[in-house]
């Protein structure tokens, strides 16, 4: 047999099952994901210091409420596009947001009363995720630094389309 034909019985009787295999189990793991973007609805986004949560975003609604340097309630409405949205769902993804815990905070009790805190919630048609994170959460250090950079583009994103409609 020639150094092509053993080649192409190669690709024939092993790479081509493979190949064909992984797009059926990666086809039917997307297609039966958990939360996909077509079932996507909204975000709410809430922070402050302690349980005071005054800081406060819905997508779907686009209502925005932030203290502002001089501790006065601005309220205003800021309404994030099809491709900020996108891009949110799938950076939850990437951080796997979706297997966070529902709360998770730091150890000492005293001290996180005046931490940051933040409550972030995904809404499907048919199911919701929400997280409760403490910034001074330091138990698992790669699960708070997920969860840190997701607060970071949730901010990014709506204080980006709050310059964009300014």
């Amino acid at each position: 047999m020639s150094d092509r034909g053993k080649k192409i019985f190669l690709a024939i009787c092993i790479i081509t099952p493979f190949l064909l295999y992984c797009f059926y189990y990666y086809g039917i793991m997307i297609k039966n994901a958990p939360y996909k973007f077509s079932e996507f609805e909204s975000i709410t986004f809430k922070f402050g210091l302690g349980d005071n949560l005054v800081n406060q975003y819905n997508s779907k609604t686009g209502n925005y409420q932030y203290l502002n340097s001089k501790d006065s309630l601005v309220k205003t409405n800021v309404k994030l596009t099809k491709d900020d949205l996108l891009y949110l769902h799938r950076k939850a993804a990437e951080q796997g947001f979706w297997n966070f815990p529902e709360v998770f905070s730091g150890s000492d009790k005293t001290k996180s009363l005046k931490s940051p805190h933040y409550y972030i919630e995904y809404n499907y048609k048919n199911k919701s995720k929400h997280v409760l994170f403490d910034a001074d959460y330091n138990e698992k250090q790669k699960l708070g630094d997920a969860a840190r950079q997701l607060v970071k583009e949730i901010t990014n994103v709506i204080n980006d389309a709050q310059d964009r409609h300014n």
